[in-house]
């Protein structure tokens, strides 16, 4: 059963925009903090933010910080990531997870997984 499904990745300039959704199941996104995160090639999937349960509070790490914005829709069991000035440094599979209790920058902490949307940003 897919409990997440990522949508929005593409191909965009340096300096651009792209809104990344993910719709989860009932049962991946109630009482769950969300995140995501990305995987270039060669590389380790890295965390690249969070969310809380309620949606109160965020978590970034420094290398997107101030450029990607994560939201959650609570009703419609969905959660975003706005991302802005866009370099070429971000370009990955990016994906959705899901977990239950409190969030975690752990890859390993995540219960849910979505299969993941190619972002690539062009110099």
């Amino acid at each position: 059963q897919v409990e997440l499904v990522e949508s929005g990745g593409g191909l965009v300039q340096a300096g651009g925009s792209l809104r990344l959704s993910c719709a989860a199941s009932r049962r991946a996104f109630i009482g769950s903090a969300m995140g995501w995160f990305r995987q270039a090639p060669g590389k380790e999937r890295e965390f690249v933010a969070a969310i809380s349960r309620s949606g109160s509070s965020a978590f970034y790490p420094d290398s997107v910080k101030g450029r990607f914005t994560i939201s959650r829709d609570n009703a419609e069991n969905t959660v975003y990531l706005q991302m802005d000035s866009l370099k070429p440094e971000d370009t990955a599979v990016y994906y959705c997870a899901a977990k239950k209790t409190g969030y975690s920058v752990d890859v390993g902490a995540y219960d849910y997984w979505g299969q993941g949307t190619q972002v690539t940003v062009s110099s």
